[in-house]
């Protein structure tokens, strides 16, 4: 590791000074992401931030706009799933916080900091080979490589790497917000704006701007959410990341779909929300045929080859499983 500034702030709006006013100086949270990338040579930061220990470490109901959840951005991921209000009202979100990782990562990490993760792209994170997300330029090694975790939405020629957070797949299912605060102040963000498609510019993960911190993640109570669970499939029990991945929840009104919410993980290089696939589905019969045709008309755009013609198949037999299991309440 290179000779790096190490600086502990005393408010947020001290850190988003200190990383804003030096484009080589990054914020540190749990540093479950960010500390491995410093030793592989990923990322070389001038000034670490470190943002740990700001008082964004609670979890609190509010009240306006129907209510909801408001969840510091520093809540330890174990923290989270244990929480009485996640595990009865938005349990969709404790699982798949409970499938990331490990239970001692889980400790460490947070909530924040999750969302933020980068891709394991195995090329990502060999600095000896190209990488247009790590070294924007240099060429694409995983699209005539190694691609068994490729994306097959929505990726481009520049960048074929799939998102790894379980927990963000939860929260763009939940229709939550991000709460950021910048130089310019506080603003919030839907959460299916936060992450984007790779384009031309996949060493960017996000919308926000450089300087801009992750305070608080609301998320708004429904009666959706109640029924609700998250599948992931991955090659051994525990700490691995997804091939593919399903959130979902779901309302029936004598077993016609009253209101359905579906997004998959694994699949693109950010959180994939299905919403052809929930349109699809609302007004009619669950049965596992209406599923599996609303999740090809989801899946008419996705591209594939020899190493991820298995996903297609994997996403719509996960989500038919899901929601089947949920009508018939046999969720894990």
């Amino acid at each position: 590791m290179r000779p790096l500034e190490y600086v502990r702030p005393q408010s947020a709006e001290d850190a988003v000074a200190a990383v804003t006013d030096n484009p080589r100086a990054r914020f540190l949270g749990g540093g479950t992401n960010l500390v491995d990338h410093l030793k592989l040579g990923v990322t070389s930061p001038e000034v670490l931030v470190d943002v740990s220990r700001l008082p964004m470490d609670q979890v609190e109901e509010y009240a306006e706009e129907g209510g909801g959840l408001r969840i510091g951005a520093n809540v330890r991921n174990s923290d989270l799933a244990a929480h009485p209000s996640v595990r009865s009202r938005l349990p969709v979100l404790a699982r798949a916080l409970l499938a990331g990782a490990s239970g001692q990562i889980r400790h460490q990490a947070t909530t924040g900091g999750n969302l933020l993760q980068r891709t394991r792209c195995v090329y990502f994170q060999d600095v000896t080979t190209p990488c247009n997300k790590r070294d924007p330029g240099s060429g694409c090694s995983a699209i005539d490589g190694y691609g068994r975790y490729n994306a097959i939405l929505g990726a481009s020629e520049a960048c074929v790497a799939t998102h790894p957070s379980d927990l963000a797949v939860a929260l763009v299912a939940l229709d939550a917000t991000v709460v950021v605060l910048g130089a310019d102040g506080e603003r919030r963000v839907p959460f299916q704006d936060l992450h984007r498609l790779p384009g031309h510019h996949p060493e960017r993960d996000t919308t926000l701007a450089h300087g801009e911190l992750i305070t608080a993640i609301d998320v708004p109570w429904s009666e959706v959410a109640r029924c609700s669970t998250y599948t992931k499939v991955r090659d051994r029990a525990s700490y691995a990341f997804a091939l593919v991945s399903v959130a979902a929840a779901l309302q029936l009104d004598d077993g016609v779909v009253r209101d359905v919410r579906v997004a998959w993980g694994g699949v693109a290089h950010k959180p994939w929300r299905a919403e052809r696939a929930e349109a699809a589905l609302a007004g009619r019969p669950l049965t596992d045929e209406n599923v599996r045709a609303a999740v090809d008309q989801e899946l008419e755009a996705a591209q594939t080859n020899d190493e991820t013609a298995y996903k297609p198949a994997m996403v719509r037999n996960a989500t038919a499983w899901t929601l089947l299991a949920l009508a018939e309440g046999r969720t894990r």
